[in-house]
């Protein structure tokens, strides 16, 4: 690669770059005014110029007070979608053996990644940014440098590697369209952040000249100049420089992609898409987009902030207006005869109680003008604009005040405004799902191209134990990642609960006897919420836990039945291994079958009318050698101290 080949290549980059920015910058400066709205600096504006400039309009007693509606309104819209986290499972390829035991294992391993690697933490940043900003990223990319330390090669430690999930600001990424709504329809990404010169140093091996830049405009701050955009502390980053990544897409030319990388007028880096993360093995984009409202040929989403903003300022108008016109009536407007009295001192003091207030003589004494009561305009202007605030942002008083509106009195009416509630932020629910789909799909794509040795893996297993396992990239076959649980928004713990309590109602969960097995109450109780709400129903998931171990067991060797085993709770955990799909995964099926039957029959016989007499006379036997022992010891004690 020649000098001037380099310089060409910079020079390209960082042209395409500030084009980028430039077709952005309307929009980066309603992000900005977003930003300051939710922070509460509510009294500024885009200017002529674009920039972000403070409102001095209005004279200087004026009020200039600030009712912030829209950080509780987007707190509230916050807190529910945090709700939306979906068990996720890989569905298999196909029904044969091999494809039922690989769908399971990628389960396994995409769970077991997005509890190591914080998704949830990961989430709940990208969906602040989207609701904020319109639009939040999350960047999946492979950490050589994670993971369980193999050993030390030439004194530098080498591990396995592990998955990393980031959450990417808006601000850093540069479409090449901002017409083309999705990312697969992008030819090429920027991915540009400002990044302290000693990490460029320690991962390139190349020193940039750093400065102090400003990290949500990637510019140099010069001087003492003062961002009014953003008056949040730590938007500037010292010693740093601006890494700009062009992903560009596979094409002819270059058929496995490239990602071009520099800083300043340095060169760092040439290489292709390091990741195969898409459909069918093809090298794709290391990034999910996030929606809070999509918007129709447009690439960057909205926010509700943005129809907010227009009735944020009429409202802080109205409560100023208002309490103005109350400061008016409280203190007065006192008129004067010009050359009556002291102005200064009368405007210093006003005409409070007591005051000897001196005149001259054949002047008017000063007086208190007239003044009106409050309108009631300025009321019913103040409740119009709060009931918009609802149906612009679809977060009611329900939700946002936790107060019933005074109308409402019927228990159904009030279960219609929370579905209401609900059905608005559905749109934006199913975004952040889709998002999470898209995040585990790469995930799996991942471990598939960089663990191609076996790996051992923890994984949360049944009844809260810990299990190990083995797999390699030939182990994950399937991408096809399905929701276990459907939109968390429209199903909600209590409306789950009040399910569980009507199908109760109905029997539908009972036995032909009218009577609910202690697996069935076991069930019950950890869907409401007590999966250890007494005694029994924890050593019933004892029983639960022995009888799935037993299960694993049996794969091998028989196991025998114990006299303390809850023979009925047994018996189900054993069928329900063989009619799932479990038994399909084991090698040697026939025998675990087997294995299994026979365990089953002999639970059986101690269910008998003659095995539960064998058991209670087997049951009184011990306790009358338990007796004996007891006897035996206390004569053993006599004995011993008629001795002494």
């Amino acid at each position: 690669m020649t000098d001037k080949f380099r310089e060409d290549l910079v020079a390209e980059v960082k042209a395409d770059f500030e084009r980028r920015r430039e077709e952005r910058r309307a929009l980066e400066q309603q992000w900005n005014l977003n930003m300051n709205f939710l922070a509460g600096n509510q009294y500024c504006d885009i200017a002529p110029n674009g920039e972000i400039s403070d409102d001095e309009s209005g004279f200087c007693w004026q009020n200039k007070g600030v009712y912030n509606h829209i950080a509780p309104i987007i707190e509230t819209r916050v807190a529910k979608l945090a709700r939306v986290r979906p068990v996720m499972s890989v569905r298999a390829a196909g029904n044969e053996e091999a494809d039922l035991k690989t769908a399971r294992i990628s389960s396994d391993v995409l769970n077991a990644t997005c509890n190591r690697a914080g998704l949830d933490g990961v989430i709940a940043k990208t969906t602040l940014w989207s609701e904020t900003l319109g639009t939040g990223f999350y960047r999946v990319v492979w950490n050589g440098g994670a993971g369980k330390v193999l050993g030390v090669v030439d004194g530098k430690s080498v591990s396995e590697g592990d998955v990393e999930i980031i959450s990417v600001s808006p601000y850093e990424i540069f479409p090449e369209s901002l017409y083309r709504s999705d990312l697969s329809e992008q030819r090429s990404i920027i991915y540009a952040r400002a990044v302290n010169v000693d990490d460029i140093e320690s991962v390139y091996g190349v020193r940039v000249e750093g400065s102090e830049t400003d990290v949500f405009t990637l510019s140099k701050v010069k001087g003492s100049k003062k961002y009014v955009a953003n008056r949040l502390t730590g938007t500037t980053a010292p010693d740093s420089a601006v890494v700009i990544e062009r992903y560009e897409r596979p094409s002819k030319k270059f058929p496995n992609g490239r990602v071009v990388t520099i800083a300043g007028d340095t060169l760092l880096s040439v290489t292709t898409l390091p990741y195969i993360n898409g459909v069918d093995g093809t090298r794709d984009f290391p990034f999910v987009k996030q929606d809070c409202i999509s918007q129709a040929g447009s690439f960057f989403g909205t926010s509700v902030i943005e129809r907010i903003i227009p009735l944020q300022r009429a409202f802080n108008a109205v409560k100023n207006r208002k309490h103005e016109f109350i400061n008016r009536i409280s203190m007065g407007v006192v008129t004067v005869e010009d050359g009556s009295v002291d102005v200064d001192e009368l405007a210093e003091g006003g005409l409070e109680p007591g005051k000897v207030l001196v005149y001259r003589q054949g002047f008017a004494p000063p007086r208190m003008m007239a003044s009106e009561s409050l309108p009631f305009d300025f009321s019913g202007e103040e409740e119009r604009l709060a009931s918009e605030f609802i149906t612009v942002s679809g977060v009611s008083e329900i939700s946002r005040n936790s107060s019933i509106p005074i109308n409402v009195t019927s228990g159904v009416a009030l279960q219609l405004l929370i579905e209401q509630d609900e059905t608005r932020l559905s749109i934006t629910a199913e975004n952040v799902r889709r998002a999470i789909k898209a995040v585990a799909k790469q995930i799996i794509r991942l471990f598939r191209q960089f663990a191609p040795k076996s790996r051992l893996m923890k994984i949360a297993g049944n009844n809260k134990t810990s299990e190990v396992f083995y797999f390699n990239s030939s182990d994950l076959t399937s991408d096809d990642v399905v929701f276990d649980t459907e939109n968390e928004l429209s199903y909600t713990p209590a409306q789950k609960k009040t399910s569980v309590m009507e199908l109760l109602s109905t029997g539908l969960l009972a036995d032909s006897d009218g009577n609910l097995s202690q697996r069935t109450k076991a069930k019950i109780l950890e869907i409401m919420g007590y999966g250890s709400f007494d005694n029994v129903q924890d050593l019933t998931s004892l029983h639960i836990s022995r009888a799935q171990a037993e299960n694993l067991e049996m794969q091998k060797n028989y196991v025998p039945v114990e006299d303390y085993d809850d023979h009925s709770v047994h018996i189900a955990e054993h069928i329900r291994f063989l009619l799932s799909g479990e038994l399909e995964l084991v090698k040697d099926r026939a025998a675990t079958k087997e294995n299994v039957v026979k365990h089953i029959k002999e639970h059986k016989s101690f269910l008998s009318p003659a095995g539960k007499a064998d058991e209670k006379a087997a049951n009184e036997e011990t306790a009358a050698e338990n007796t004996r022992a007891v006897t035996d010891d206390a004569d053993n004690v006599l004995t011993d101290e008629a001795q002494d």
